[in-house]
C-alpha cells in the first residue's frame, strides 16, 4: 500500500539520497538544508489555516512523500508552498518576447528574441521539489502521479493557505555535463558563480540578482544555440510533468526561469480540473459497485484530520446517492487491503472524506 503523507525526520536519509540522483535539481544535496526544510515543512502544517484571502502564506512550504507502508520505504516526494514571491524575496523571471527591426534603405528586417528580467513581490503559490526514487518511475502503482497530484489535494482542501494563482518552474534540458546551457551562457557570465552554487544562495538571499544581472533587454541572437533552444523547453524526464499540468489547467505565458531557462506555467487554483472536480461523500465501506456504478480513480482524504499531519492514498472509488449523505453521496472502494487502507487513512464508516479525480 502506498501512503501519501507529511514529511517527517525520520525521511531525512531518504531526502537526501534523492537529492545525489544525478539531473535533478529540485532538492539541494545539503544535509543541513534539507534537515531545515523539513522542519519548516512540519511548523507549515501544525499551523493554523490562514483566515483569509490576504493572510500571509510565504512561511506555508508543505512537502509530502509516497512511502511503501509494507517496507516503509519513500518512493517519492514532491510539495507546494504558499507564496512564491515576496518584497524581501521577489519572484524572478526572464519575459521572453521578440523585437523587430527593419531597414528601409537596405530593404532588411529581422525578428530578434529577447531576455527581459523581471520580478514580482505578491507572487503566486507554486508546486514543485517533485523527485521520484529511479527504481519506481515506471510502476504500475503510478506513484509519480500519486505523489504529484497529491498537492492539488492538499490545496484544494486548504484553499485559504494558497493564492488564487498557482504556478509551476518545470526543469529544462541539461547538457552532457548536467550544466544548464542557459546559465553557462549568461548567469555564469554575471556572476561567476556555478548554477549550484547560485541556485542554493537563492534560497537563502536573492540580493545578488538585482546587483549582478543584467537589467536591460538580453537578444538571443548573442547566445549560443544550446542556450537559445533551451529557452522555455523542458528535459526528456520533464516532458511527462510539462504534459500533464498543461491537460488540467496549466499554461505558458511567455516566461522563464532566469537561471536556466526552464518555463513557467501558471494556472488559476479554482481552474486546476482535479480541485475544480473534487468531491465530499461519507464512507460507506458496505458500498458494493453493482450498486454503485463504475469504479472512478483518484485521491481521498479524511476532512478532518489531526492538525499537523496529511494521509492522503489512491482509490478505484465507487459512489451512490444518498439523501442522508453529505452532498447526496456516498463512497466506498474495495481490493486487497481496503480496510487497511482505510485504517491508515484514519477514515471510519460514516466518516466525512474528500475524494479528487485524476485526469
Amino acid at each position: 500500500m502506498i501512503l501519501l503523507r507529511e514529511i517527517q525526520e525520520k525521511d531525512l536519509d531518504t531526502l537526501e539520497r534523492f537529492a545525489q540522483i544525478p539531473g535533478f535539481i529540485n532538492l539541494p544535496n545539503d544535509r543541513d538544508m534539507l534537515r531545515e526544510k523539513i522542519i519548516k515543512a512540519a511548523t507549515s502544517f501544525a499551523a493554523p489555516p490562514a483566515t483569509s484571502t490576504v493572510d500571509n502564506k510565504f512561511d506555508g512550504k508543505y512537502v509530502f512523500v509516497a512511502e511503501d507502508t509494507e517496507t516503509q520505504r519513500i518512493l517519492g516526494t514532491s510539495m507546494i508552498a504558499g507564496q512564491h514571491g515576496t518584497v524581501d524575496s521577489p519572484h524572478f523571471y526572464f519575459e521572453v518576447g521578440n523585437e523587430e527591426k527593419f531597414s528601409e534603405t537596405i530593404n532588411t528586417g529581422f525578428i530578434h528574441g529577447t531576455l527581459k528580467l523581471k520580478y514580482d513581490t505578491n507572487g503566486p503559490s507554486e508546486i514543485g521539489g517533485l523527485v521520484m526514487d529511479p527504481e519506481f518511475r515506471n510502476s504500475e502503482l503510478r506513484i509519480g502521479r500519486q505523489i504529484s497530484f497529491v498537492r492539488f489535494l492538499f490545496a484544494g482542501m486548504n484553499r485559504t493557505r494558497f493564492k488564487k494563482k498557482i504556478i509551476a518552474e518545470l526543469l529544462p534540458p541539461l547538457n552532457k555535463k548536467g550544466q544548464s546551457p542557459l546559465w553557462e551562457a549568461i548567469g555564469r557570465r554575471f556572476t561567476n558563480m556555478d548554477y549550484w552554487e547560485a541556485d542554493q544562495l537563492c534560497q537563502k538571499n536573492k540580493e545578488f540578482i538585482f546587483s549582478l544581472f543584467p537589467s536591460g533587454k538580453i537578444y538571443t541572437t548573442f547566445l549560443p544555440a544550446e542556450a537559445r533552444n533551451a529557452i522555455g523547453k523542458v528535459g526528456k524526464e520533464t516532458e511527462p510533468v510539462r504534459h500533464m499540468l498543461t491537460k488540467i489547467g496549466f499554461t505558458y505565458k511567455n516566461q522563464v526561469d532566469p537561471f536556466d531557462g526552464g518555463p513557467h506555467l501558471w494556472a488559476e487554483l479554482e481552474s486546476v480540473l482535479p480541485i475544480k472536480k473534487m468531491r465530499v461523500a461519507v464512507y460507506d465501506p458496505g458500498l458494493t459497485a453493482d450498486a454503485a456504478g463504475n469504479p472512478e480513480g483518484g485521491l481521498i482524504a479524511r476532512v478532518d484530520q489531526p492538525r499537523g499531519m496529511f494521509r492522503a492514498a489512491a482509490i478505484q472509488a465507487v459512489f451512490c446517492a444518498g439523501s442522508t449523505a453529505i452532498q447526496g453521496a456516498k463512497i466506498s472502494w474495495s481490493g486487497n487491503g481496503a480496510q487497511e487502507l482505510a485504517s491508515a487513512l484514519g477514515v471510519a464508516p460514516g466518516d466525512t472524506v474528500q475524494f479528487m479525480p485524476y485526469y
